[in-house]
């Protein structure tokens, strides 16, 4: 494994484009590996037969972080909808509003939505989001700060872009 380490997390960071979701799917690979040890031709070149059972996990991943972006979207549509005011020009803007944040917000990496989500969409205190993301609070701070900068940046490239 440790010879194979770093050509499969490159690997999966090349699909993945994000270094925690190649860390996660190299592990992964590694762990299908060995559990189809049994069916490796014996005498085939191991090292591609390897790479390839990363880059199907890489691409797994990739696919279920988007399917988890688009489900974190609409319960944020969903969520904002539920609290906006009922004068309808006010209504009208608010909508547009959120539909600009929403957008932004998925402009983002996953790790700065959930930040995001966790202290402004479930209100949820540092302590508690930095339980839910398995961190310490000090990072949940500086993540959030990022995630923030990162935000605003977005939304000044869709105001600039509108």
């Amino acid at each position: 494994m440790r010879g194979y380490q770093e050509v499969a997390f490159r690997t999966a960071y090349l699909i993945t484009g994000d270094a925690s979701e190649a860390e996660d799917a190299t592990q992964e690979a590694f762990v299908k590996a060995y559990r189809a040890l049994g069916r490796f031709r014996s005498g085939a070149p191991f090292r591609p037969w390897l790479l390839a059972i990363v880059a199907n996990e890489a691409r797994n991943q990739r696919r279920a972080a988007g399917r988890r972006a688009g489900l974190f979207l609409r319960a944020a549509r969903e969520c904002a909808a539920e609290n906006s005011p009922s004068p309808p020009e006010s209504a009208i803007l608010a909508a547009e509003r959120r539909e600009e944040l929403l957008e932004a917000l998925g402009g983002l990496r996953e790790e700065a939505r959930w930040t995001i989500a966790c202290r402004y969409f479930l209100g949820l205190s540092e302590e508690e989001t930095a339980a839910i993301l398995g961190c310490a609070r000090g990072t949940v701070k500086s993540r959030l700060s990022r995630a923030l900068r990162s935000l605003r940046t977005e939304i000044a490239k869709e105001g600039d872009a509108g």
